[in-house]
């Protein structure tokens, strides 16, 4: 299987823990550069940026393999870097992919390995970064990205120890920075943050008022915890003009044979130094970096170091005649030390990066929503390895296991993966990985219910099996077998309650729950449209739907039997109603949704006491802007871009047909805009939601116009040009129509200039009402407020021109049939009063992203039967958290330890109980295992909190500022921690022991 050979890159990495390591070997900032004080200090950084896939796919990035499409091998960088490396001490170059040093490393020789571990702990060979992948900070959500940056970090601490503990954060690929990732970096206990793109508005403006370097205070809520000294790299990543020296380059090399014809060190070195003294001009201190590295450069490291030794050479002799250039080799971490010594006041910035554009016309916008059904399917793999993480800790599953399922997901988030911006053939590997892992997860969740779901240990578990399609209502067993056991796993530490949809080919079921009472049930008609989805294998044209009640990071199994009985307790059919005039209605105790039966549009909302909601909701396409990409005015919108041609979005709700479904458990209205788009809008019968359930292409194309679709939601709400966007998932950031906090914004392109990452929720607000209308996501979406009370959130795109920023291809999927992809999504809605929003977004957020899991069981004996082979109903906690606290994290750690996160879920001023600290207890909360002492870390677990340390930095009217991780009136963090509290946003990070 091909998730065993991932396994065993793992496996190989516990291999370097026994490689001995001299006391007197310097790492962290001991063998730094210093620098001369009345010199202009060049930081020379030999780097090269692997993608983790992009153009071609992992593996063939690895091994080098399909070089027609680029000349890229990671192993053959590796392996000459590191012999440079050993035949000179004064050299050093950087790391940052770990899923590629992983695989390299199982490779070596032992005695290889051990001269590896000397030039890690010399600093030579320095990781910066270190997670699996270079994360993108967009499209990603902070469960995901704290996940691979742990998994990453806790590879290079296994082989390397303190020697491979990265320092600074090295993010200078991915399209725009947000503040979540700065917080979550602080909290990992990263010194600095280097990036290489900002928008070139905010650009010109740092280098003329030398800001390119800066505190950065992402977080209101954690205040001087999640502080990070961030610094923008003057040439993005690349080497500075004319000065590549890699066997891709065409740059000439430094000829100092004086007795050659073609002699040009002189002027080569006359360049340089003019190019420092330039870039100087631009930076605080008398420190400045250079990357002198690019894509997959150093594949012959000795070309580009046989140069660079030579540049320093004959640039420093250039001391003597009065030069006051100093050029070194040196690394992230060593110039930021530098910086740090300067005595230097830095400037603060609290606002984000985000949207980046690198022209006017050029706004990054587009791949906040390109390839959605990637997008979607992340989150599936997220939402499965939390269960099989937790499942493995409950039940003591050595958590080798769950090795392939964490390097999937880590590859999932590199900034070309789920940002959708990879080829279509490397998009196709993601996938396949991805599925093979979640495959592996499966047997992780059938090898835990093996040991707690049978009542006696002679009785074998049954064997579940999963419904991989159930979003497009297919799944073999529930259709074709009479008894099925439905197991619903709860990933949640609350306890929850989940309508289930379960596709069925009968007229008539009996569900039971966990104490063998019948569960209100209805049958409900499958949509035709999705009964016609491509690649559908399924004769089921109804569902099943019932709410399941779920105990707190645990399963409630429902058995569910087809049966002729004509009882309506067993069997509860909808009635069905098509279009006519007048208002079509859903209701339940909680609100009412009205629906326009003339146009076929919602038209109102109304809660129980009677506040009305005006909203009009609707599909509308942008049209994408065809160009050569010759010039900014010709840029195409594609993977990377969003340049709609034009202001006004072209409607699809023109001619819509309806249906109603009517039931005692769910409400629906189907919607039929267009022959490739519908929509379900969805009230379930306890919900203070409303979904609505869309299906969208294939998107034609046969008018040679590529089409961006958006949803969008048009209220009387008097929200002026202030919207309110998720930052990865956590914190709200404020965001305000054709502004930008940092300079004054041109506005060149007003559509995309004003998208953003929704990675959760979109809100606006009536301030003056007190009234807000929030809307939720099942993936990352780009959205906006481009009219006052308004909200859209682009659902698919598919563009017929290539946007010229490297990927070569238009986005333009094909789908199952080769057609154009089709997808099925959700958007959930609340409307509340401002005052109650966020105790209602935040809960809804956290189950909509960690949904429930099925897995089905045949079985065939009495219902009575089952349940006294097999247990039922089973918790993992013995008391549910508070409402206010989150299990971000439970997973086996080593043997005998778990690792445990904990999260306050909301920020200081969203709710006057909610918003207050928290406390909790570890002593006798779970089920099936007891915490017998604790060890606080870092975000990332690389490093004991007792440990860990960071600089400090001055700001500009402050001196010395540090952070404080420590519980106030506490000197020293205690080792046994098994009560805490937490305050608002703050994450806890313990590694426990525990006995089972």
């Amino acid at each position: 299987m091909k998730w065993l050979v991932f396994l065993s890159v793992t496996i190989a990495f516990g291999v370097a823990k026994g490689i001995p390591v001299k006391e007197n070997l310097k790492y962290d900032y001991q063998n730094c550069p210093q620098g001369e004080d009345d010199k202009l200090n060049v930081h020379l950084v030999c780097h090269t940026h692997n993608d983790v896939g992009w153009l071609k796919t992992v593996d063939q990035y690895f091994y080098g393999a399909n070089q027609s499409i680029q000349r890229a091998g990671v192993q053959y960088i590796l392996d000459s870097v590191v012999q440079s490396l050993l035949h000179d001490p004064a050299k050093k170059f950087i790391y940052v992919e770990t899923a590629f040093f992983a695989r390299w490393w199982r490779e070596q020789h032992d005695s290889v390995r051990h001269s590896i571990k000397k030039l890690v702990c010399n600093g030579q060979l320095e990781f910066i970064g270190g997670g699996w992948s270079m994360n993108d900070e967009a499209a990603a959500h902070y469960n995901s990205i704290v996940d691979q940056m742990t998994y990453g970090l806790r590879i290079l601490n296994d082989t390397f120890g303190k020697c491979g503990v990265p320092k600074v954060a090295w993010q200078i690929d991915p399209f725009g920075h947000s503040k979540e990732q700065a917080s979550l970096f602080a909290q990992m206990y990263f010194d600095g943050l280097f990036f290489g793109r900002l928008d070139y508005q905010d650009k010109d403006k740092r280098l003329q008022t030398k800001t390119m370097e800066h505190i950065w205070k992402p977080s209101i809520n954690l205040g001087v915890r999640a502080d990070l000294f961030t610094g923008a790299l003057p040439n993005s990543y690349s080497p500075p003009n004319g000065f590549c020296f890699d066997i891709l380059c065409d740059d000439p090399p430094i000829m100092d044979d004086p007795t050659l014809k073609n002699f040009n060190a002189d002027q080569r070195v006359a360049e340089f130094i003019n190019i420092a003294e330039n870039q100087a001009k631009y930076y605080a201190t008398n420190h400045i970096v250079m990357t002198m590295g690019n894509d997959f450069n150093y594949q012959n490291a000795a070309v580009w170091f046989k140069n660079l030794d030579k540049l320093i050479l004959h640039v420093n002799e250039k001391q003597s005649n009065g030069s006051r250039v100093n050029v070194f080799y040196s690394t992230p971490s060593c110039y930021l030390n530098a910086l740090n010594k300067a005595n230097h006041s830095w400037t603060v910035k609290t606002d984000d990066f985000l949207p980046y554009a690198s022209d006017p016309h050029a706004y990054w916008t587009g791949y906040f929503t390109s390839r959605p059904a990637l997008k979607r399917y992340e989150r599936i793999g997220n939402n499965k390895l939390q269960v099989c993480k937790q499942l493995a800790a409950r039940t003591d599953i050595e958590e080798v296991t769950l090795h392939f399922m964490r390097e999937a997901m880590g590859i999932m988030q590199h900034h070309d993966a789920i940002t959708g911006t990879a080829k279509q053939h490397v998009t196709n590997d993601y996938e396949e990985t991805l599925a093979s892992a979640i495959e592996s997860c499966h047997d992780v969740i059938n090898e835990a219910y093996e040991k707690v779901m049978p009542q006696n240990e002679s009785e074998p578990a049954l064997k579940q099996q999963f419904c991989n399609l159930l979003n497009i209502s297919q799944c073999e067993i529930t259709e074709n077998s009479s008894a099925v056991a439905i197991t619903i796993y709860n990933p949640l530490a609350w306890n929850v309650s989940k309508y289930v949809h379960i596709p069925v080919k009968g007229s008539a079921y009996k569900i039971v729950d966990y104490n063998g009472k019948p569960v209100e049930a209805q049958l409900i008609p499958i949509a035709p449209s999705v009964q016609k989805v491509p690649g559908r294998k399924s004769s089921a044209v109804a569902e099943i739907v019932f709410e399941a009640q779920l105990p707190a990071l645990g399963y409630a199994t429902y058995l569910m039997r087809a049966t002729t009985a004509k009882s309506m307790a067993v069997r509860q059919r909808s009635t069905l109603r098509y279009k006519a005039d007048g208002d079509w209605i859903i209701k339940n105790k909680y609100l009412s949704v009205f629906v326009d039966g003339k146009s076929g549009l919602l038209k109102k909302i109304q809660l129980a006491d009677n506040s009305n909601l005006t909203v009009n909701q609707s599909f509308y396409w942008y049209r994408g802007m065809n160009g050569n990409n010759s010039q900014f005015e010709y840029r195409a919108s594609g993977a990377y871009i969003f340049r709609p041609n034009g202001t006004s979005p072209i409607s699809l709700g023109d001619n819509v047909t309806l249906t109603l479904v009517n039931g005692s458990v769910v409400q629906e209205i189907h919607q039929v805009f267009t022959p490739w788009l519908s929509q379900i809008i969805r009230l379930y019968k306890n919900s203070e939601h409303v979904e609505f359930k869309w299906l969208v292409g294939a998107i034609p194309v046969q008018d040679a116009v590529g089409k961006e679709i958006i949803t969008r939601f048009d209220t009387d709400l008097q929200s002026g040009d202030l919207f309110y966007t998720d930052s990865n998932g956590r914190e709200m950031v404020e965001r305000k129509r054709n502004f930008r906090p940092t300079w004054v914004l041109n506005v060149s392109e007003p559509v995309a200039g004003n998208y953003y990452p929704v990675n959760s929720r979109i809100y606006i607000r009536d301030k003056k009402a007190n009234k807000q209308l929030t809307v939720l996501n099942d993936r990352s979406q780009g959205g906006s407020s481009l009219m006052n009370g308004s909200v859209e959130l682009m659902i698919h795109r598919r563009l017929l021109h290539d946007d010229a920023f490297g990927v070569g291809e238009a986005l333009n999927e094909p789908g199952v049939d080769g057609k154009g992809l089709v997808i099925r999504g959700s958007h959930y809605l609340i409307f509340s009063n401002i005052s109650a929003s966020a105790s209602k977004h935040r809960p809804l957020a956290q189950s909509f992203f960690m949904q429930p899991q099925l897995s089905f069981a045949e079985y065939n004996m009495s219902d009575a039967s089952y349940m006294k082979s097999f247990k039922m109903f089973s918790s993992g906690l013995k008391t549910q958290l508070p409402p206010n606290v989150h299990l971000l994290t439970l997973e086996p750690w080593k043997a005998g330890t778990v690792l445990m996160r904990f999260e306050h879920m909301y920020e200081f001023d969203e709710d006057p109980i909610l918003s207050k600290r928290a406390v909790l207890s570890l002593q006798n909360l779970f089920n099936g295992f007891d915490v017998v002492s604790t060890e606080e870390t870092t975000l990332s677990a690389n490093q004991f909190l007792s440990d860990a340390k960071r600089l400090c930095w001055n700001e500009v009217g402050k001196k010395n500022v540090c952070e404080d991780f420590l519980p106030k009136g506490s000197q020293k963090i205690r080792k046994s921690l098994l009560k805490f509290d937490l305050t608002p946003m703050q994450i806890r990070t313990f590694k426990a022991k525990v006995t089972y």
